[in-house]
């Protein structure tokens, strides 16, 4: 899935004087509290960090209330979805108007009718409503599908993403990667045969011109003996 990168940050973590005995654990719970929340320093969401402390002698700021700025160095795992990047998710909620999905568990992302291609049809079953491919039956997505979808804007904000079934290779990811390997296959096979069918017709053009080859030598075998017997 596109949205994820690794970044490495230096970072300077202020702790209170109380936390002096406890610098770690001050740390690392000061990095947990910018846990899913998008921060414009990195241009993303922290998901998940490692971080070492490379400077242990800290020094007091100066102020009413004195903290020790204490620096770090981190590698920080970040989602930053841009317009145009393929994200994946968990439908969650689907009306005819509008499919809702979760994305790694905390980002929500709406699909609205107009950003859903025209080749899905809205349908209800046995009271579950899903959309179903008007080209593929098997294509169908539904409370709990698994989808791939395109990113139209993010609101950093309230972490909510704005997104499109519009392109084609965007919908059920299951569908989509069975699609995807009864293609290789079927290319795999289509290939296969030209190859098979080149070297056949390989073979019998130098089975022909043997025989030709033959042909000429035999009859080149009569003429010789033919003029040896007039000689004689």
């Amino acid at each position: 899935m596109e949205g994820l990168k690794v970044s490495d940050a230096n970072l300077v973590i202020y702790v209170h004087p109380s936390k002096s005995k406890k610098v770690s654990q001050a740390v690392l719970r000061e990095l947990g509290a910018m846990l899913l929340k998008f921060d414009e320093r990195f241009e993303g969401v922290l998901l998940a960090y490692e971080a070492n402390i490379i400077d242990k002698s800290a020094k007091i700021l100066s102020g009413v209330h004195p903290y020790f700025g204490v620096t770090i160095k981190a590698k920080l795992l970040l989602f930053s979805p841009k317009p145009n990047m393929l994200l994946e998710g968990k439908v969650v909620k689907l009306r005819q108007e509008s499919i809702h999905v979760i994305v790694l568990g905390f980002a929500s992302a709406v699909i609205t009718d107009e950003d859903i291609r025209n080749e899905f049809k809205h349908r209800t079953k046995h009271g579950e409503e899903m959309f179903v491919s008007r080209a593929n039956k098997h294509h169908v997505i539904k409370v709990g599908t698994m989808v791939r979808f395109l990113v139209k804007s993010f609101d950093e904000e309230i972490l909510h993403i704005s997104g499109s079934l519009v392109p084609s290779h965007t919908g059920s990811i299951h569908c989509l990667e069975k699609n995807s390997v009864e293609g290789s296959v079927t290319s795999r096979s289509r290939k296969k045969t030209r190859d098979n069918d080149r070297e056949s017709l390989l073979q019998d053009s130098v089975a022909t011109d043997v025989n030709a080859l033959l042909l000429n030598n035999d009859h080149q075998s009569k003429t010789k003996k033919q003029k040896t017997s007039r000689i004689s």
